[in-house]
């Protein structure tokens, strides 16, 4: 959904606005009459209504639109051009609302078209004004079904309940956007809030933005009278799930049939015979036929090859057929036609008798006319009808490259360029029927539609065209890199234009990854005669690109060191090459051992690689000396990282990382190390008598210690006998020896700070023996040293929660939760919405703890002093109240999870506004 700007709608009279002094700068745009104020944000008035006029991502609307703007002659005139642009193609206008709303009152026509899933995203919105902060409603909707035109209608509908508004542009820059939220709810006074609809088109900014909106409302002290935001998102699938959110289909019911055929004999009655070219219209009214749309596309059959209308026709197609929403703009596409020499006739008589299959419009009187195809599947069927006439996919998709991609090219138009080459899909996987993991494609939808059709040949073609015309951008040559070793095997030209990604950014570790893959894949295909000396050869050279990928990836930092200059930047820590450099040595480990058994020894250190290699007069292969003597450290390291990055934390709260980073790991973790005291004891413990949640947490404890002190441990076991006292007296050993590190300095790591405050917190209001608010400011800092540049926008998970027994029983292992739920075959571990803590498994395990949420934050009292922790729902913290909690910690510190309130009825609500809890009377947890 490609929206120009964003629109806002908002519902107040002059009476109740705020006094701002307004300069001067005044223009008319869209409408309206916008008045800019020199210094500070703007705002609009029209008929008695002060608004938003020049938030930068803020394009305004007013509750009373066009209201009184036009005589019944103009308006008569408007609608003709608004409607007939509409209903041949063109993106819904504002104006086209109105124009319905309008003829509906005055009889002389009906309403907008309400799909079977308006009511049901309205009721959605409606349901969420009910609970507190931000919520989100989505919409997932097949491209060309009218999902964007029902969004809108929703928001034009709810104008004068919401503040509404659409988000598109850059979103870079969250804290921006977020203000402006934050802005247009208050409309700059605390009484006049009201909340804020959203529409926006980019679901994989929800979470940041509304942290960073929970952030500007708590740093500017306001205080929420009502929900601040829903957000509506609006996003194109093309292969859309059933789900819990709204989703809009390309098939019509009997019900919208109906309406649909009431509709046209309307638009018959009032357009004749201009209705026939209503192809955006005619296409949901013939329930998407297929065979409408090839009458629609016959005259593009009876074209010439060397046109150049034709030619400009298939780029459009082009486009419009793989990335929906794309265009050209009007000059660019006068421009081309000039080569025709009819500088005098417009596009639309250049076309014909194409033009009624493109449509010319614009979204505001500053923005250039935009050109495109009426719709998604006339883009399809007219790129199908020229590749069966010999115009094929690739020829257009290099044609398109030379006319369009010359020179200096415009940022919105490379991405389409890029959306269209290099944007990999997510589809359900084909063995999984009944399951909803989705899987990125290999390559772009138009890549395989090219493989598939032309030959893998044309791909590369097409891929190296891309990649030599835009020659500064990485992501063409990169692409083309894995195609060459993915699909053609050519694992030369892979690490040749893998190589030239590189060069044209060689800070960024993810364009540095593929480079690594083609050795790591090449290593993998490997004859199985191949010579010792070539496996190592190509072991030794991507172990080098994925060690340089490491260290690329660790001069990376978040998008929150932009702003102190910092340009490598990454929303995301990049640890592909952490786990390709383990994946290269188990590939390695099998090929060698595959040839020697001896090789085992030599990997693991147990024998020298000099003195073996000596033994097999292999004087060749002495230069990896210096390789094979550091990879059972360097493994060992990389994988207890790894461990930990998985067992801290996960991509966000609705997706797991592949089960494969932990199975791989943990095999070369066994090929290389093997059994160290360490796993040697915990094995020890769940062999033994010791139930699973103390077995939980000496496992976690003794991955804390040093090598002296595992040995002591181990010592102390093998004199033990196996018996109920001995499995005590493993316990108190182990804990003792943790207890001599108590308390711990700011320099520990943060999971020694971690088991402190595990073993030390008290009951409600209890004394501590040590400053708890000083431990959890420690462990903050350490976290910010150790863990942060690595987990960066990922989902912190709770480790550990705090139980109602006592000692190591009071210690609740985040397993241990989820193991009580999965024998239910609706249990989900989806700690966004907290559903686990409904369980009375659960229940019956934690301890309830006491607070308050006050200023967006929970505080409780600990050793007769308040601490301050965070929540892991947000929406927990918009009302002021006496609450009761289960406290967890996660690598960074303690969290509050199940927040209700103390005393009353609670309803809590996830982060999309759905209930969690059960209605029932909180009570104290038992002590």
């Amino acid at each position: 959904m490609y929206i120009s700007n964003v629109c806002v709608l908002l519902p107040f009279s002059l009476r109740e606005q705020f006094r701002l002094k307004i300069f001067s700068h005044v223009y008319y745009a869209a409408g309206h009459l916008k008045l800019k104020m020199a210094n500070g944000p703007a705002w609009s008035t029209k008929e008695g209504e002060l608004h938003m006029g020049s938030l930068p991502l803020l394009d305004i609307l007013h509750a009373d639109q066009f209201e009184g703007k036009y005589s019944d002659e103009d308006l008569l005139e408007c609608t003709k051009k608004a409607e007939e642009n509409f209903y041949r193609g063109a993106p819904p206008e504002w104006l086209n609302f109105y124009i319905s709303e309008q003829a509906e009152s005055l009889k002389t026509g009906t309403t907008f078209i309400k799909r079977d899933g308006y009511e049901e995203l309205r009721e959605q919105i409606k349901k969420n004004r009910k609970f507190p902060g931000i919520s989100t409603v989505k919409l997932t909707h097949q491209p060309g079904c009218g999902g964007t035109t029902m969004a809108m209608q929703v928001l034009w509908d709810l104008r004068k309940t919401f503040r509404c508004a659409v988000l598109t542009g850059s979103t870079s820059d969250i804290t921006k956007v977020a203000m402006e939220v934050v802005q247009l709810f208050t409309a700059g006074s605390q009484n006049h809030q009201r909340t804020v609809l959203l529409l926006l088109n980019n679901e994989s900014i929800l979470e940041d933005l509304q942290s960073s909106i929970m952030m500007t409302v708590a740093e500017q002290k306001i205080v929420t009278h009502m929900p601040l935001v829903i957000f509506l998102s609006c996003v194109r699938n093309n292969a859309p799930q059933q789900s819990d959110h709204v989703v809009l289909k390309n098939t019509l019911s009997d019900n919208e049939k109906d309406k649909f055929d009431k509709k046209k004999e309307e638009l018959q009655k009032r357009y004749k015979d201009k209705c026939e070219q209503f192809h955006g219209f005619n296409i949901m009214q013939s329930n998407f036929s297929q065979d409408y749309v090839r009458e629609a596309c016959a005259a593009l059959e009876k074209r010439k090859k060397t046109n150049q209308s034709l030619k400009l026709a298939a780029f459009l197609c082009l486009l419009n057929a793989y990335v929906p929403g794309s265009y050209l703009l009007e000059s660019q596409c006068l421009d081309f036609l000039r080569q025709d020499k009819y500088d005098d006739l417009s596009l639309e008589d250049q076309m014909q008798p194409l033009n009624h299959l493109i449509i010319t419009f614009q979204q505001n009187e500053s923005c250039e006319k935009k050109v495109r195809m009426a719709h998604t599947m006339i883009a399809e069927c007219c790129t199908k009808l020229l590749a069966k006439a010999g115009v094929t996919r690739s020829d257009t998709t290099r044609n398109f490259l030379n006319s369009f991609c010359r020179y200096e090219i415009p940022l919105w138009l490379l991405g389409f360029v890029k959306d269209m080459l290099t944007k990999r899909e997510m589809k359900k996987e084909v063995d999984q029927v009944n399951s909803t993991e989705m899987k990125q494609e290999k390559f772009s939808r138009l890549i395989l539609d090219i493989q598939t059709m032309e030959g893998k040949c044309q791909c590369a073609t097409v891929l190296e065209k891309a990649s030599c015309k835009i020659f500064q951008n990485p992501f063409f040559p990169q692409a083309l890199a894995r195609f060459y070793y993915i699909e053609l095997k050519d694992y030369n030209r892979a690490e040749m234009w893998a190589q030239r990604a590189i060069e044209r950014d060689p800070q960024n570790s993810f364009v540095a990854d593929t480079l690594g893959q083609v050795h790591k894949n090449r290593l993998m295909k490997q004859n199985v005669s191949a010579k010792t000396r070539e496996i190592l050869q190509m072991a030794q050279k991507a172990i080098k690109v994925f060690e340089d990928e490491e260290r690329l990836a660790e001069d990376e930092d978040g998008p929150d060191m932009k702003e102190h200059g910092k340009r490598n930047v990454s929303r995301l820590f990049n640890s592909r090459g952490l786990f390709g450099y383990l994946q290269v040595c188990n590939t390695l480990y099998d090929k060698l051992v595959s040839q020697n058994e001896t090789w085992e020894k030599v990997l693991t250190e147990k024998v020298s690689a000099t003195s073996f290699l000596k033994s097999l007069r292999g004087y060749k292969l002495l230069g990896f000396i210096e390789l094979l003597e550091s990879l059972r450290d360097k493994v060992e390291r990389k994988c207890i990282f790894l461990e930990q990055y998985l067992t801290y934390s996960k991509p966000n709260t609705e997706k797991d990382d592949p089960e494969y980073i932990s199975k791989d790991t943990s095999e070369c973790y066994q090929k290389y190390v093997g059994d160290t005291t360490a796993k040697q004891l915990i094995q020890m413990f769940q062999e033994g008598n010791l139930d699973d949640q103390s077995v939980e947490v000496l496992s976690f404890l003794v991955k804390q210690y040093t090598q002296s002190e595992l040995e002591y441990i181990s010592t102390k076991c093998r004199e033990m006998h196996p018996s109920a006292d001995s499995e005590t007296s493993l316990v108190n050993n182990i804990l003792t020896l943790f207890r001599r590190k108590m308390p711990p300095s700011d320099t520990d790591p943060p999971e020694l700070h971690m088991f402190t405050l595990l073993l030390y917190w008290p009951e409600n209001e209890g004394q501590c023996v040590y400053d708890i608010s000083q431990i959890i400011q420690q462990m903050q800092n350490t976290y910010e040293n150790a863990y942060k540049k690595y987990f960066r926008a990922r989902y912190l998970l709770p480790v550990f929660f705090i139980g109602k027994g006592e000692g190591v029983k009071r210690i609740v292992h985040r397993t241990i939760i989820e193991n009580h739920l999965k024998a239910k075959p609706d249990w989900s571990d989806n700690w966004k919405k907290e559903e686990i803590f409904r369980s009375p498994d659960v229940q019956e395990l934690l301890l309830r703890l006491d607070g308050v949420v006050r200023d967006y934050g929970v505080y409780t009292g600990v050793g007769g002093k308040e601490t301050k922790i965070n929540a892991n729902l947000q929406n927990s913290l918009w009302k002021k109240r006496q609450v009761t909690f289960y406290l967890g910690f996660t690598i960074r510190g303690p969290v509050a999870f199940g927040i209700q309130n103390k005393t009353a009825d609670t309803v809590i609500a996830d982060q999309n506004g759905k209930t969690l809890t059960n209605s029932v009377k909180e009570t104290k947890a038992a002590p």
